[in-house]
Parts: C-alpha cells; structure tokens; sequence
C-alpha cells in the first residue's frame, strides 16, 4: 500500500501532467527521483519518443547527491544543446521544488536551457 506522501506525490503529478505537454519544437524535461539516483528526460511526447537522457548512476564523482544532481542538469543541457534543443517544458513529476529537483532545474540552466 502506499504511503501517504507517495499518495500526494502521485496526485501532485497527475495535475501537472494534464497541463504539460512536450513537443518536437519544445520538447518535456522530465525528472525522476531514487533514493538513490536522479535521472532527466528530454521526450517528445507528440512521437512518444525520449530523445536524450541522463542520470548519475554511472558518475564516479565523489559527492552529495544534490551536486551529483546539478551535474545531471549540466550534462542533460550539454547533450541537448548537441542536438539543437534550447527549450524545454520543465516536468518535475509531482516533486516538490527543492533540493535535488531545484539543484537539477538550476545545473540544466546554467547549462543553456531555457524553461
């Protein structure tokens, strides 16, 4: 059963995703959230197709996983600016904005996306 956090989460993200649509034009940076690990998304949801992604499940870096996040950002941008990609529609999957998510939103920024 899940809990009550997972509950409200779960209802965060339906409301978000009924307003958040990601096209070829403005591709969805989606984020999802581990215990563990963060990873980001850039999906086309017109072809149903993700385009690039990233995570820092491979990253050898020493270091908290709100900076290890912020990489995640730094490397999502860096691939999609690649593939001319320079905004996106920021999807933060009923997350609340802080910590991870913000650190993520922030590094992807820096990088040279616009949302």
């Amino acid at each position: 059963m899940p809990t009550k956090k997972e509950l409200n989460r779960k209802r965060r993200h339906n409301k978000i995703r009924q307003k958040i649509y990601g096209t070829a034009k403005r591709p969805r940076l989606a984020v999802k959230r581990s215990h563990l690990y963060t990873y980001a998304q850039i999906i086309d949801d017109e072809a149903g197709k993700t385009i690039i992604s990233s995570s820092d499940q491979k990253d050898t870096k020493k270091g908290t996983k709100t900076e290890k996040a912020k990489n995640v950002g730094l490397d999502i941008a860096k691939k999609a600016l690649d593939k001319k990609i320079k905004t996106v529609v920021f999807d933060r999957n009923g997350y609340k904005y802080h910590g991870r998510i913000k650190a993520l939103a922030e590094g992807a920024r820096e990088g040279g996306l616009k949302f």
